[in-house]
């Protein structure tokens, strides 16, 4: 299936391929305050539609590059690799359009902890 997504005030809109059934809820220090629901799906999944300057924010071990529009804030996704290497996109749901979030398994990570 496709998913469009944007940030909030449409600099970088993009689409991606995947079957979306389940998220996961984090509540690391930035998962929580943003409000993150998270979507692993593969980097090749995700295609530019108009891709305006996004600016990166690493903390912690550095791992994960969030992605966030310098011009409104929003937090579209994260880049990041999967254990094995293969590079990751951690799509937040809430940035894409059409997708009732309450429909979703939601599976809680202690990232707190980890």
């Amino acid at each position: 299936m496709q998913y469009h997504g944007s940030c909030h005030c449409g600099a970088v809109e993009y689409q991606l391929e995947g079957q979306l059934d389940a998220v996961v809820s984090c509540n690391c220090s930035i998962c929580s305050r943003k409000g993150y629901l998270l979507w692993f799906v593969p980097a090749s999944a995700l295609t530019f539609t108009k891709q305006g300057a996004l600016s990166s924010y690493t903390f912690n071990s550095h791992k994960i590059k969030h992605q966030f529009c310098p011009v409104c804030g929003c937090a579209p996704f994260g880049l990041g690799a999967d254990p094995q290497g293969n590079q990751t996109v951690a799509v937040n749901v809430r940035c894409l359009t059409d997708v009732d979030v309450s429909a979703l398994q939601v599976h809680h990570y202690n990232g707190k902890d980890a």
